[in-house]
């Protein structure tokens, strides 16, 4: 419909003879129609008359033509000109949504194009906390969104399985080499192993110089893997992370096509640093070598250390290389936090030396940190909040309203995404265990609690033999259409809106709307009554409402539970 609102006023334009401009249509706020545009008020610089003016001209000149679904054309404001949609669109709208069901919302945009999403990154002998819960459910969601819009799309996971972090947590678990868990011990009290290893060994070696020194040497010696005995540690500490890590993707609904590893790209990258090392690109430096940043205004990174070994940065540029061998892309995105704004920016200007074919398609989305009211977590102090006990300490919540322990696991990851997913990727979030957890409002489980009432309303309607169905034109004409009717149809303009901004909070925000306008309409009136000519009708927007709901926590990558 936007387009064909488009293409009516370009025709109005072409009748006027006036200018082309680039205009803007939007959903103005219901009480001002269905579509707005900004037409007149761009075209009143170009022309030298009033925007009130032009736009009066303009709207004459469409509603001269008798437009399609078009009820009625005004003019508000300064020159805003509003379009209010006949009843009979939105009724052919809701039948469109409830016959196409879970592909509604979905669209060909993107078709022919290769995108792949890199995210989550936990590194392995480290804790799966709540920073990756965050990469995680952006990844994710921007991942469906590039799907549900056409793109081929493959999801990757970058994961840290060498460098000091490894060597740190060694060092630990050989100091606590007398409670090495047994292979039959449960995989929690290994994972817990590995973070108090890490955690320990971090505090000793800032206290202890001797220590840091013992894991620098254990990291050289990991990373070429010439010692059998911490080849026993490493290989037994990956073996459990990766492990763990798959339980933790089950729970959040990912699976990843690609797994990646700093033991494989490292090697690579040491060779393209070498070689752009020959080229000038690097430079060399106290026997490291740079890449020097200010040369772009930006600063200095090293890529290989003074030991010899590739640092994150080299192996990322192995990465990139790595990821188009596995998949030749058309876009890479890489979801991080945003604490390595300033390292991202360095490391593409390097990729532009090296991989500038690469270096244009790779796109960086930052997000905000998650935060306690105590401030934010690291597991460098041992501080680590863990992915699974967050998700715990809101079970426990959810737990005062459902029983059933798969439900509330549901509900807790929902509200988690939901919260996560509501803002723009780059602002921080503080949690509210209270809030997040609410049954009513700006909530997951709201959501999700409406999506359930609605299979509800349509189960009772089946049992009392009301057929869901658009009836009769007499009935139709003489329904009065709602704000809920006017509403459901934008779905999968707001879908598409949201991918090409990489924007998950435009979906998030739309269906918290329409479950709105659903509970209004529900508290309203009687839908499922057999005496009212009328409540076809009515469970047809309810279906159409069920269907959006659930299609758009689809595309969020949250669940839907089958009773609340």
């Amino acid at each position: 419909m936007e387009d064909k609102i488009y293409s009516y006023i370009l025709g109005a334009i072409d009748t006027l003879g006036l200018p082309k401009v680039d205009f803007a249509i939007e959903h103005p706020h219901l009480d001002n129609g269905d579509y707005s545009t900004n037409v007149a008020l761009v075209l009143a610089q170009k022309v030298g008359d009033s925007p009130r003016n032009v736009a009066d001209k303009i709207a004459q000149a469409l509603l001269d033509e008798d437009l399609a679904d078009i009820k009625k054309i005004e003019v508000a404001g300064l020159g805003f000109i509003n379009f209010y949609l006949k009843k009979i669109f939105f009724l052919n709208e809701i039948e469109k949504i409830v016959k196409e069901g879970d592909d509604y919302g979905k669209n060909k945009t993107l078709e022919g194009q290769k995108y792949i999403y890199e995210y989550t990154d936990p590194n392995p002998f480290k804790q799966f906390h709540i920073g990756h819960l965050m990469t995680n459910t952006i990844g994710e969601s921007l991942s469906r969104l590039g799907e549900w819009n056409g793109a081929e799309v493959k999801r990757a996971c970058y994961q840290g399985d060498v460098g000091l972090h490894v060597a740190t947590a060694i060092w630990g678990m050989i100091q606590h080499k007398e409670i090495f868990p047994h292979d039959t011990d449960e995989l929690t009290d290994k994972i817990k192993f590995l973070g108090d290893a890490y955690s320990y060994g971090s505090k000793m070696a800032k206290e202890s110089e001797e220590v840091a020194e013992e894991i620098k040497e254990i990291n050289k010696k990991v990373f070429d893997r010439s010692d059998p005995e911490l080849n026993i540690y490493y290989d037994k500490g990956k073996e459990w992370s990766l492990e763990g890590f798959e339980e933790e993707y089950k729970r959040l609904g990912t699976r990843f096509d690609f797994y990646f590893f700093e033991s494989e790209t490292g090697i690579s990258g040491l060779k393209v640093v070498e070689k752009g090392l020959a080229e000038k690109i690097f430079e060399k430096s106290d026997g490291a070598v740079i890449f020097p940043g200010e040369k772009y205004g930006l600063h200095t990174r090293v890529f290989i250390n003074s030991q010899g070994l590739p640092t994150y940065e080299a192996k990322e540029l192995g990465l990139a290389q790595k990821k188009y061998d596995k998949f030749p892309y058309d876009q890479s995105f890489v979801i991080t936090a945003k604490e390595i704004d300033e390292y991202f920016k360095v490391l593409k200007a390097a990729m532009k030396q090296i991989y500038p074919d690469l270096e244009k398609k790779t796109n960086h989305i930052s997000h905000g940190m998650m935060k306690l009211p105590s401030g934010k977590m690291s597991s460098r102090t041992g501080d680590v909040i863990t992915a699974r006990e967050f998700i715990a300490d809101l079970e426990e919540v959810i737990a005062e309203r459902i029983d059933d322990s798969k439900t509330q696991e549901i509900i807790a990851v929902g509200a988690i995404k939901y919260q996560i997913l509501k803002q723009a990727p780059g602002k921080d979030i503080i949690y509210d265990r209270e809030r997040w957890a609410s049954f009513e409002g700006d909530s997951g489980p709201y959501l999700q609690y409406t999506y359930v009432r609605t299979k509800s309303i349509l189960e009772k309607a089946d049992k009392e033999g009301i057929k869901t169905e658009m009836s009769s034109d007499e009935n139709k004409d003489s329904f009065e259409m709602n704000n809920l009717g006017r509403m459901l149809y934008q779905f999968p303009e707001i879908v598409l809106r949201a991918e090409m901004e990489n924007a998950p909070q435009h979906v998030v925000n739309y269906i918290t709307e329409v479950a709105s306008a659903f509970n209004s309409f529900y508290a309203q009136q009687q839908i499922v009554d057999e005496k009212d000519p009328h409540s076809p009708i009515k469970l047809m927007m309810t279906k159409a409402t069920q269907v959006v709901i659930k299609n758009g926590l689809e595309v969020l990558g949250i669940k839907v539970p089958e009773r609340m």
